[in-house]
């Protein structure tokens, strides 16, 4: 079916595919122009402006559905790409043939109709811009047990997921058909067959349009039961009893696959027509997009827009992308952030030489719009994950120390600013040394993970999130003050204190303290941090699993 998204989309292209044929007759009118000025005597930076004009058509023709003014505008690039390298004039054969080169141009743009723009502009795959699966936050509990059903269930609300117990299997597969988005965590063994669960999904995902995303439960561990899951959809495979912090580790991984920031993709292209084409396929695809006309205007938009990738064409007026490569890779906020070249080049040394100079690929104009949206996807994934691991702690995911502290220090100054508040929460877990001896230090690291998703699950979007070293943890909370910090923070010491975890078949539990300060009462990054330490040691010292607030008393 056709969305009407994809109706925009399609219109948006034929506005643009319309305006390139309205623009050929003025753009070859240039190139002629400019042969004449050549034509009138050497003029280096004439004949590069030439077959810089030149080289867009070449491209442009193709991408925009005119194959044979691209075959005929690449005969007279060659001729004058030589004569770039070689410093060479024309001699009176080569004008005349540079002569037919550009009267064929003129001659297809004479003839060119306006059924071409229409014809080309179908031609990108409908399933190139399907809509993803909405994310889905609800998880459907299939089980028989009523009572080991309802445990589980408490222990995903905790975390913030929302539970559906299904205890019959007629009931469930009724609300799997009305909501497929949701996430099945399915038992296997049912009273009235053994192997019950994998064959009541094995019915539904014919079913369904898109494949249920299926997490199996069972008492057995042998491969007929894990291979039946997997061939019917299964994602996951947990033995009873569950490892709850397991098994929340693996719906946060579906639930993060879903729910992902838009890729930003800055793209660096002189012709207006282009940027709006390749910029409209992106969008399509559900990314943020920035273009920049003008090379001059980049460093003003690399610093507002933060760009994941960087899409740039190789010949530009000015200065081309492998100098403007350059000056990105000499900016720190920038050293790795992938640059992807655009151009209609195929010449293998050219290729090799931008690849070597900043560059991580090289795509060739006309680029099919499936592909452009797969590579810029790709790298951009690759670039995140990347700065990810440079940023992030590797047991519990969030900010490390030092990012952490970053942050901090940009949002005091921002708060600041404006004149908002800001409160900073330093997160302490008690008797963390005893449950690594006791429990063992695995249980200990699933604790730290469980608090990490608790406090990123409960907390607001926009407040930060870090692990400050060992079992402490930082929360910089924007636009709120020390007491209403103190109670948002206070409900999540409760919520964790009633957490179950699991060592060795034994069920535990733990706590945390707080201590909170605000920029009410302190002015610096440095004197909150300390006023917001000094309060968790006040915590500690009242008898722990308490949240205190320091008012700079």
């Amino acid at each position: 079916m056709i969305t009407k998204e994809h109706k925009e989309f399609q219109e948006r292209m034929r506005s643009l595919l319309a305006a390139f044929a309205q623009e050929l007759p003025q753009r070859i009118g240039e190139i002629e122009s400019l042969w004449s000025r050549l034509r009138a005597g050497w003029d280096t930076k004439a004949l590069q402006e030439m077959h810089r004009s030149v080289h867009h058509l070449v491209s442009n023709g193709k991408t925009f559905g005119y194959p044979e003014l691209s075959v005929e505008a690449r005969a007279l690039e060659q001729i004058l790409k030589r004569m770039l390298v070689e410093t060479i004039p024309a001699d009176d054969a080569l004008a005349n043939h540079i002569l037919q080169q550009i009267d064929a141009l003129k001659r297809f743009s004479n003839e060119q109709s306006s059924s071409s723009a229409d014809n080309a502009a179908v031609t990108h795959d409908e399933n190139t811009f399907l809509p993803d699966a909405p994310a889905s936050n609800l998880i459907f509990v299939v089980e028989a047990d009523i009572e080991a059903a309802q445990e589980l269930a408490l222990q995903l609300r905790y975390y913030g997921y929302e539970v559906e117990v299904f205890n019959h299997l007629d009931k469930f597969r009724a609300a799997i058909q009305q909501r497929p988005h949701a996430i099945v965590l399915m038992d296997i063994e049912f009273p009235e067959d053994e192997m019950g669960g994998i064959l009541i999904m094995e019915q539904i995902q014919k079913e369904l349009v898109c494949p249920a995303r299926v997490i199996f439960i069972s008492t057995h561990d042998d491969m007929a039961y894990r291979l039946g899951a997997v061939r019917t959809g299964g994602v996951a495979y947990f033995t009873k009893p569950i490892n709850s912090s397991e098994l929340i580790d693996q719906l946060d991984l579906i639930t993060a696959s879903q729910i992902q920031d838009p890729f930003r993709v800055l793209i660096v292209d002189d012709s207006p027509t282009i940027l709006s084409y390749h910029a409209t396929i992106l969008e399509q695809a559900g990314m943020l997009v920035k273009t920049v006309a003008e090379p001059m205007n980049l460093l003003r938009a690399l610093n507002d827009f933060n760009p994941d990738l960087i899409l740039m064409d190789l010949y530009m007026p000015g200065c081309n992308g492998v100098e403007l490569a350059r000056v990105i890779r000499q900016i720190d906020g920038f050293l790795s952030t992938p640059i992807v070249y655009l151009s209609s080049e195929n010449d293998f040394n050219t290729q090799a030489e931008a690849m070597s100079l900043c560059g991580d690929d090289f795509l060739v104009k006309p680029i099919d719009a499936a592909h452009l949206v797969s590579a810029v996807t790709m790298r951009a994934t690759r670039a995140r994950f990347l700065r990810s691991l440079m940023i992030h702690d590797g047991l519990t995911g969030l900010l490390n120390h030092t990012a952490i502290k970053e942050e901090l220090a940009r949002e005091v100054i921002r708060s600041s600013r404006l004149n908002s508040p800001l409160s900073l929460a330093m997160v302490d877990i008690d008797f963390f040394k005893k449950v690594n001896d006791t429990y063992g230090h695995a249980a200990g690291d699933r604790v730290l993970k469980s608090l990490a998703r608790l406090l990123k699950q409960r907390l607001r979007e926009t407040d930060i999130v870090g692990r400050y070293g060992g079992e402490e943890f930082a929360v910089i909370m924007n636009d709120t003050d020390a007491a209403s910090a103190a109670k948002v923070i206070d409900e999540i010491r409760t919520v964790f204190s009633r957490l179950l975890h699991l060592s060795h078949d034994k069920e535990f539990s733990v706590n945390f303290s707080c201590g909170i300060a605000d920029l009410a009462h302190f002015s610096d990054a440095v004197s909150l941090s300390e006023a917001a330490d000094k309060a968790l040691y006040q915590a500690k010292q009242r008898g722990r699993n308490k949240v205190v607030v320091n008012s700079g008393d």
